[in-house]
């Protein structure tokens, strides 16, 4: 039996590059439930690339129990040429094989949870689960 998961997830840099953190949310569909959050500081880093950690931390904790270049790039329709952007999809390739997963974009005023976790591993300057 398979179960269905949505994460959302996003990042944030101040300064791009600059203090980044990324976020996500595993929410449970049928019922709407937020069943975990997520933030991960990544340092100083660009905006892609906590939004690419964000995603990757919140595939990690999906599989325990907004953006749309992430999305496009993990379904192979945008090339990644950033070698950080890369390194991280080629890691979540590593972890979802063999799992089913569709990745769907989401806009970021829908998105408000997973960009909280990420903005407050920023201000934190501190990766946490919740």
């Amino acid at each position: 039996m398979t179960r269905e998961l949505i994460v959302e997830a996003d990042g944030g840099s101040r300064g791009n590059p600059g203090p980044a953190a990324g976020g996500a949310v595993v929410i449970d569909p049928a019922s709407g439930e937020v069943l975990a959050e997520v933030g991960v500081w990544v340092g100083v880093a660009t905006n892609n690339v906590a939004e690419y950690s964000g995603m990757l931390a919140g595939v990690r904790r999906a599989l325990r129990m907004d953006s749309k270049l992430v999305v496009e790039q993990m379904m192979g329709r945008w090339k990644i040429k950033h070698p950080a952007m890369a390194e991280l999809a080629h890691e979540a390739r590593l972890l979802l094989t063999g799992t089913p997963v569709r990745f769907e974009w989401v806009p970021r005023l829908q998105n408000s949870r997973a960009d909280k976790c990420a903005n407050d591993a920023m201000d934190a300057r501190a990766s946490f689960s919740r």
